[in-house]
């Protein structure tokens, strides 16, 4: 039987984690919808036995760190928040490269003023525009505004050094990438991943091999254009109708079979929705299950 946890940085966090993407406004922008209905479901989630938390400084921007710390501050003890930088926000919802070195630093200690703490478990780098794995959605920039990805490498390294971080992962990054920053000292892989996408099979296979987290964003697809939503995949609905799931229980529970070293982090700002993603634990896929979906 699948371990029902994966150690993070040294810290042994459950395998359905929370992603805090969902808890601002719409497109990621300004307060939420209902400011006390994010506060439930952030402490539902510590209810619910999940000690891990993703989130980053640009969602909001700050408004999801600011909830966690309404929420949740003073933080558990085993409460395990990662966090992410290389973005930011512009005045008018738009998603911008930060990737210099300097606005990495910066980044960091933006996320720990807003969260209230002195130091992060872990940071991911979140590479963006040409030199990413996947598009970054963000408006057109000019080529300097990023970096070179051995000076941003360098430069979370220097962030664990000087002990604003344990550790630091990256996110977004193609397996080459991926192997180098797993090389510097990387503890996680954050990438697009899920039972009809699985471009990057040779990444998680990866981390497997070296021990690496591997943390897949888009665990049930997404609105974006060219990513299916798991939901709606007629295998996985005939799954679920016969395990007495959900469709989003199945698509999670076929994550969590994959790989013994994969975290889910998904994302709602709804208390029932949390309630529904984390019963994806519970979810035994027997044999046969998992070879009609793998066929999917």
């Amino acid at each position: 039987m699948a371990s029902d946890t994966f150690t993070l940085a040294g810290h042994p966090v459950r395998r359905v984690g929370y992603g805090a993407m969902q808890l601002p406004g719409p497109g990621v922008f300004g307060p939420p919808r209902d400011h006390d209905e994010a506060i439930r479901v952030l402490r539902r989630v510590v209810e619910l036995g999940i000690n891990h938390i993703d989130t980053s400084q640009f969602y909001g921007p700050d408004v999801a760190n600011q909830l966690i710390r309404e929420a949740l501050h003073p933080y558990a003890d085993d409460l395990v928040i990662v966090s992410k930088v290389g973005g930011r926000r512009g005045e008018d919802a738009s998603w911008l490269p930060a990737q210099h070195p300097h606005e990495l630093k910066a980044g960091v200690h933006d996320n720990l003023r807003t969260l209230g703490i002195d130091r992060l478990p872990v940071v991911n780098l979140r590479v963006m525009g040409p030199e990413g794995a996947e598009s970054d959605h963000s408006d057109h920039v000019d080529p300097a505004a990023y970096a070179d990805f051995d000076d941003q490498l360098a430069a979370m390294q220097e962030l664990v050094d000087e002990g604003s971080l344990e550790a630091f992962g990256v996110s977004n990054t193609t397996t080459e990438q991926s192997a180098k920053a797993i090389e510097a000292g990387a503890v996680c892989v954050q990438n697009a991943y899920n039972l009809l996408h699985r471009d990057d099979d040779v990444t998680l296979g990866l981390c497997q091999d070296k021990g690496v987290a591997y943390v897949p964003f888009f665990p049930l697809g997404s609105a974006f254009p060219g990513m299916p939503k798991v939901t709606e995949n007629a295998t996985v609905q005939a799954v679920a109708e016969r395990r007495g799931a959900t469709a989003s229980q199945i698509g999670l529970a076929w994550l969590l079979a994959r790989a013994d070293n994969i975290l889910l982090i998904p994302g709602t700002s709804s208390v029932a929705h949390l309630d529904e993603n984390t019963g994806a634990r519970d979810v035994t896929l027997d044999a046969d299950d998992l070879a009609e979906l793998d066929n999917a």
